[in-house]
Formats: C-alpha cells, sequence, structure tokens
C-alpha cells in the first residue's frame, strides 16, 4: 500500500523532498527583485511583507551570473561560471513578462529546469503547474513564480541544505554542500481542467461496509480523463482550493490491483490542488455527499511511463465519497 502519499501532487525536477517556504517577493520595475537595507541575495522567513503577502527575494551575484537561451516555455539552456554558489535564496528576473503579476492561490503553468551550481550539470527539465504561495512546497521553488508577471523567465540559485537540510537528496546526486540553480518559465494561469462524462464506466458495488469494489474491464485504459457520479450529493460544493476530506479507493488499469485506499481505515483530507490533477478535478464543483468514479490517465496522474514515480505511466480509477469541504486555510 503506498497510503494517502500516493494521491500527493508531483513536485517539479529535484522536489522529491519537502520543506516548509514563505511566500516569495513581488520584483521590481527594473525586471531584477532588489533589496535596498541589506547585501543579503535573498529573504528570509522573518523578511517583511506587503498588502499582497509578498516578501523581498533579491537578485545576487549568482543569480545574475546565470545566462538562459531558448523561447520562453519552449525551451531553456542555462550557462554559467562554475562552480557557482550562494548562501541564501538569490532571485534574478531575466525576463520581465508583460502580464499582470501573480497573486497567492493562483495556479500557474509552468517550465523549469533544474542545474548543479558547482558543475553546471543539468538535472533535468519538465512542465508543471505550481500554486502560487503554497506553502507546502520547497522556497526556492516558488520563488521563481511569486509575484512576477506571466510572461516571466526568472533564476532562482539556492543552497541545497536549505531545501534538503543536512542529508542532501542523494537520490539526485545532491549534497548539503551543493547550490542549487532554477530556471522557471511563468507561461500563463492555468485553466481548471474538467473531467468529460463516463457513459461505459466500470459496475461499482458496495460492501455492507461501504468498502467499494470495481471490476475494470479487460481493455485498454481511456485516454481521457472520465467521471461517473454514482450518487450525487445535496450538501456544499468543493470549489478549486478547498480542503476536502474524502473516503477513496484506487485501482492501477494496468494492473487491475488496489494500490491506495482509506476504505477500513480513517477518511483523508487535503486540498484540491494539492493531490495529482486529476483527482482533485473530479472533486471541484461535486456536492458533499457525492460518490464518484473517475479514469485519470497517466498525464493527470504520475507522469508517461519513465518519469521516475512507481505509478507512472499507469491509468489511475478511483472511488472517491466526498465528506467535507471547507476553504482552505
Amino acid at each position: 500500500m503506498f497510503g494517502t502519499l500516493a494521491l500527493r501532487r508531483l513536485t517539479p525536477v529535484a522536489l522529491i523532498a519537502a520543506s516548509a517556504l514563505v511566500l516569495a517577493s513581488c520584483g521590481s520595475d527594473d525586471g531584477k527583485d532588489k533589496t535596498s537595507s541589506s547585501k543579503s541575495p535573498s529573504s528570509s522567513p522573518s523578511a517583511t511583507t506587503d498588502a499582497n503577502g509578498c516578501g523581498t527575494y533579491a537578485a545576487g551575484k549568482s543569480s545574475d551570473a546565470v545566462k538562459v537561451t531558448g523561447d520562453i516555455g519552449k525551451a531553456q539552456a542555462a550557462t554559467f561560471g562554475t562552480p557557482l554558489t550562494a548562501t541564501d535564496i538569490e532571485r534574478t528576473v531575466l525576463t520581465k513578462g508583460t502580464g499582470a503579476a501573480t497573486t497567492k492561490g493562483q495556479t500557474v503553468d509552468t517550465l523549469i529546469s533544474v542545474y548543479l551550481g558547482k558543475d553546471g550539470k543539468a538535472l533535468g527539465s519538465q512542465p508543471v503547474s505550481l500554486t502560487v504561495g503554497d506553502e507546502s512546497m520547497i522556497k526556492a521553488f516558488t520563488a521563481g513564480i511569486d509575484c512576477v508577471p506571466i510572461g516571466s523567465r526568472v533564476v532562482v540559485a539556492a543552497p541545497a541544505k536549505d531545501m534538503y537540510g543536512d542529508q542532501g537528496n542523494p537520490q539526485l546526486g545532491i549534497t548539503a554542500k551543493d547550490t542549487l540553480v532554477i530556471v522557471t518559465d511563468v507561461i500563463g494561469l492555468k485553466k481548471q481542467l474538467v473531467p468529460q462524462a463516463w457513459k461505459a464506466a466500470p459496475k461499482v458495488t458496495f460492501d455492507a461496509k461501504g468498502t467499494p469494489t470495481v471490476k475494470l474491464p479487460a481493455t485498454k485504459p481511456p485516454t481521457q480523463l472520465l467521471l461517473k457520479v454514482l450518487r450525487p450529493g445535496d450538501g456544499d460544493v468543493v470549489k478549486a482550493g478547498d480542503s476536502v476530506t474524502v473516503d477513496y479507493q484506487g485501482t492501477s488499469w494496468n494492473s487491475k490491483k488496489i494500490f491506495d485506499q482509506s476504505y477500513g481505515k480513517q477518511p483523508a483530507t487535503f486540498t484540491t490542488d494539492g493531490v495529482v490533477e486529476g483527482f482533485g478535478a473530479a472533486l471541484v464543483g461535486q456536492k458533499v455527499g457525492t460518490r464518484l468514479i473517475v479514469s485519470i490517465p497517466p498525464k493527470y496522474a504520475y507522469g508517461e511511463k519513465g518519469a521516475g514515480q512507481e505509478l507512472s505511466g499507469q491509468t489511475l480509477v478511483f472511488v472517491i465519497e466526498i465528506k467535507k469541504t471547507a476553504a482552505a486555510q
């Protein structure tokens, strides 16, 4: 069994270990974030904030030294002198977008690339959706999207120790002494994913305790996000970003085996934007009390095969019962 962590939304390249963060800063008019009272290249958790909840991230010698080529949102190739080191988070807005500045709670589509400062090695690049001001994410990653204009290209240089602690991230070859360079293209606001009606959904039965059983057909899985309401609810409507309490059972279409469930345990609570995209989308717009079944293709779950997760490349089928919803704190 995976436990409820199996539902967690995938995080950017090199973001396997989570840590607390604070809100990032608004960019200055010249396209680079600066502070006038400190030589420190970045903000700290105690940084002052403005009326929008934005702190102050400063550009520094390391973040300023990174050059990036490629069309914004399509390709990123960063070059810099090595070794590149940073003792705190540094943020440079290489290209200031022409759109409105992002605000807390917005979800944006981005392209992110990560490099090792000591040798310039590329750790990976991937598109990912991130939520501005998400306190469950590593601060160095949200620094690239918090309070910057849509269309911006942002470079963040950050010490790995602040992100992963003294142990670093051995899985990615990152030590606590390393510095990471993170390039983020802020492409645009993410549109809410809406499931299509699942007209040929498999039959779901429930035993005396209310635990579901799903019999999946021996056919190829659907390629679209499909949903069928098994029993409509009559409670409050789930809104995007809400904290929702549910019972759920997850089955892999590929293996036909249950990989995770809350039935027989305790209902699980999480925000709609804190789980894999297809799961969150299945909740938004539904009422408390609703039972539903949803089929989530890999691109809305854990990525295509080879994405580095145990469930990558698999279509996931969830039976969900919504118990409660509330605005996230």
